[in-house]
């Protein structure tokens, strides 16, 4: 059943599993110029949060996804279905936040984590710098409900970043533009003002955190952040910029990925 809630696509031949998630008001297609790589040598796992991509929007559940543990309920639920032992998780945005949580959920389940682009917390606290500030994600939320589309357009150029290369730009908004807006909105929010600083000390999974350079999303700090409280991790400033290297530069992410695992 879970298979199919997350319009879950396998592929590949190896005997380790590689799991790929994407981010907010995105799908699995994100991940595809990265993922084929590793066919050769990874059995690989794509899939759709409920609400993106193929997913079936009728498994929604605003009480189970009003916190990010319900979307890792999800990937622990994928994970036992393909009965996965030591695999490799790859989480872009939000999505690394919650393979830390499945991690979490379910221990020995992946024993590999990337986070590409991680924020443990979006709104600024104190001396914590994670970007925004408590107004700001306000008014991105509101303008969000107001006009999804228009969101759409303004925002996603602006979060991928490389003005001189447009059509990435254009990509994500098509992909921000194809999600279904009322639970976009959610998941915007619950992404947004989610808190899981406390639970970067309890990963225990091998951790490589993946930062762009000029990221309006998740600053380097963030990345920073990330990499000094998850212990024993690995961290890498790409040369990729913006928020989505897997778009913009998935030849560097992959090469990454490939000298962690």
């Amino acid at each position: 059943m879970s298979l199919k809630r997350n319009n879950v696509q396998i592929s590949g031949g190896g005997a380790r599993t590689m799991m790929f998630a994407h981010g907010f008001g995105c799908d699995q297609s994100m991940w595809r110029d990265v993922a084929h790589r590793f066919e050769d040598d990874f059995r690989i796992v794509l899939f759709d949060h409920v609400g993106a991509g193929g997913s079936d929007l009728s498994a929604y559940d605003p009480a189970k996804y009003a916190r990010l543990e319900g979307y890792a309920q999800d990937v622990v639920e994928i994970g036992q279905a393909l009965d996965l032992r030591d695999a490799v998780f790859v989480g872009h945005s939000v999505s690394a936040m919650i393979g830390a949580l499945a991690t979490l959920q379910a221990p020995g389940m992946f024993s590999d984590l990337v986070m590409v682009g991680p924020s443990p917390r979006y709104i600024d606290d104190g001396a914590y710098r994670g970007g925004f500030s408590h107004e700001q994600v306000e008014e991105l939320l509101e303008f969000l409900a107001e006009n999804h589309l228009g969101w759409s357009a303004a925002m996603a150029p602006a979060i991928m970043g490389n003005p001189a290369r447009p059509e990435l730009g254009e990509r994500l908004t098509n992909s921000f533009c194809s999600t279904d807006p009322d639970i976009a909105r959610e998941f915007a929010k619950v992404t947004f003002f989610s808190d899981n600083r406390d639970d970067l000390a309890l990963i225990s999974a091998r951790t490589l955190v993946l930062q762009c350079r000029e990221d309006i999303i998740a600053p380097e700090c963030v990345g920073e952040f990330v990499h000094a409280r998850v212990p024993g991790s690995e961290y890498r400033l790409l040369d990729a910029t913006g928020h989505c290297p897997n778009l913009s530069a998935p030849d560097e992410v992959a090469a990454a990925i490939r000298t962690f695992v």
